[in-house]
């Protein structure tokens, strides 16, 4: 009988143990997509703002830069440039 509940006790700490490695495992795959999500809508933005602003003659220059703010900040980002781009 005390044996039984040894083996159902080392069950129960391995299942805990092993949803609790799952959802710190879980946390950078989330950061990791979000950040992927930003940053492709932020370059799809950013090449939609480049092909309106031609034809009134704005542009905002493609490089690390602000690839990094597009990508990092997502929608806001392209906000920020397109603002500092006025501003500047």
């Amino acid at each position: 009988m005390a044996v039984e509940l040894q083996v159902i006790l080392a069950y129960a700490f391995g299942l805990i143990l092993l949803y609790i490695l799952g959802y710190v495992l879980l946390i950078p795959i989330k950061i990791t997509l979000k950040l992927i999500w930003n940053g492709v809508l932020g370059g799809i933005l950013l090449i939609a703002v480049n092909f309106l602003g031609k034809f009134i003659g704005f542009k905002i220059g493609i490089n690390i830069l602000t690839a990094l703010v597009a990508g990092l900040l997502g929608i806001p980002g392209v906000i920020l440039l397109v603002f500092l781009q006025k501003v500047l």
